[in-house]
């Protein structure tokens, strides 16, 4: 096995403690926190206490509508990705509601697995939107491993994202895409998002946030919880199926971005995935 490559992982949020604690607590364990660069969207927000050895950086607040303020933190990031790849080989960028993992059938940890693969600028993983069952799962318990408690996702185009960079890039709003880059999505990589694996959050994220907010979290996470709820969960043979559309198909407006012909597939999680701790 090759030696280790630098790696590191970033993000940017607000008012988002939670989900932050637990990025850090994932990522922390894969490169290091030294190795974690975390952007605070204000200087009125709190920093979670496992930061431990986290770069923090605090920056004002701006009050923007949620189109522009994506497009600030994602200028932000790649800014900050740019300035970071003068030392690391690689730099994970995501959400703070997105892990990035390797199968476990692999028996290699994120950072070993990454460190032997040859990279093309990016790469992906297949995108897997995790919601609540509401009929069969219970409300979160936050002091307990996810997927301990979630066994249902979407099969998602929308989070499969190009993350993994090994050189500077611009990405898109929300890491969705980068600029003049094509997809490549690895076989054994799954971005794991968890925006939707609560009913109760996301109605006390949307009442905090306004209206703005509130029509966005309907649209995209009580859409994900309902096809999970309502869906028939499939097997997980359609993580190879979805990998292999996702590779070759592009929609005409978009021939950079990965499509699955409208397909929208729930499929139960491989029970070993819970392997990653997450």
């Amino acid at each position: 096995m090759k030696k280790l490559k630098r790696i590191c992982a970033i993000t940017m949020c607000r008012d988002d403690e939670f989900f932050l604690s637990r990025w850090i607590a994932y990522y922390g364990k894969q490169f290091g926190t030294e190795n974690l660069y975390v952007l605070l969207d204000g200087t009125d927000q709190k920093i979670p206490e496992n930061t431990g050895l986290a770069h923090i950086t605090k920056l004002p607040h701006e009050q923007l509508s949620r189109a522009m303020g994506d497009r600030y933190r994602i200028n932000k990031l790649s800014e900050l990705a740019h300035e970071l790849l003068k030392k690391y080989d690689i730099v994970i960028g995501c959400d703070v509601d997105e892990f990035l993992i390797v199968d476990p059938k692999t028996k290699k940890t994120l950072a070993q697995y990454l460190s032997n693969k040859k990279i093309h600028t990016t790469l992906s993983g297949l995108g897997l939107d995790i919601g609540q069952h509401l009929y069969n799962e219970a409300i979160l318990d936050k002091d307990a491993p996810f997927l301990e408690q979630r066994e249902y996702a979407l099969l998602s185009t929308r989070y499969t994202k190009p993350v993994v960079i090994n050189k500077p890039v611009k990405w898109g709003s929300g890491f969705h895409s980068i600029r003049h880059h094509n997809f490549h999505i690895d076989k054994n990589l799954y971005l794991l998002h968890f925006g939707a694996i609560d009913m109760n959050m996301l109605e006390e994220k949307a009442q905090k946030r306004g209206s703005d907010w509130l029509k966005h979290l309907k649209r995209r996470g009580n859409g994900t919880i309902n096809t999970v709820t309502k869906s028939k969960a499939k097997s997980e043979k359609w993580l190879s199926i979805a990998r292999f559309l996702q590779t070759y198909i592009r929609p005409i407006y978009a021939l950079r971005k990965p499509a699955m012909l409208g397909l929208r597939i729930v499929v139960k999680i491989p029970i070993r995935f819970k392997k990653s701790g997450i």
